[in-house]
């Protein structure tokens, strides 16, 4: 009995290696541009900051477009660089839907965490934060709470 070999069944298409190398010279290349704009970005961040009175919402402004930029390199690195972006669309869905759980978690932990942080800076006797370190100094009878 005769067995005959079949090719590979694929569903991307093959391309070719210059058009590869084209493709890998403009992602390199735009991935350089808005390395060089974060640079950018991030002194003016830091020149605001150094300022007599730097504006919060525009440092708050900035580091968010740095968010922006540093998530469109991922995704050019995750699409050419590691070939995600010739997958069927199910593959990509699967990578890209726990990635986006992942995020939300940091997210969230973050969030509770700076509740946690203001709750326990605020109601915590022990701990000395610079509203609190005036009201020892006012009162003769002050004492430490584990004294």
């Amino acid at each position: 009995m005769e067995h005959s070999t079949t090719s590979e069944v694929t569903f991307t298409q093959h391309h070719s290696d210059a058009e590869f190398r084209s493709r890998v010279r403009k992602t390199t290349i735009l991935l350089s541009v808005i390395t060089i704009i974060e640079l950018i970005i991030g002194l003016v961040i830091y020149k605001m900051h150094k300022g007599d009175h730097p504006s919060e919402f525009l440092i708050m402004l900035f580091k968010g477009v740095v968010c922006i930029l540093t998530l469109a390199k991922a995704f050019y690195i995750v699409s050419v660089f590691m070939h995600l972006g010739d997958e069927v669309r199910n593959l990509i869905m699967t990578i890209i839907v726990p990635l986006m759980l992942f995020v939300w978690f940091i997210g969230a932990f973050l969030w509770d965490g700076g509740s946690y942080r203001k709750l326990r800076n605020r109601y915590h006797p022990v701990i000395e934060t610079p509203a609190r370190q005036g009201e020892h100094e006012k009162s003769d009878t002050a004492t430490h709470p584990l004294d």
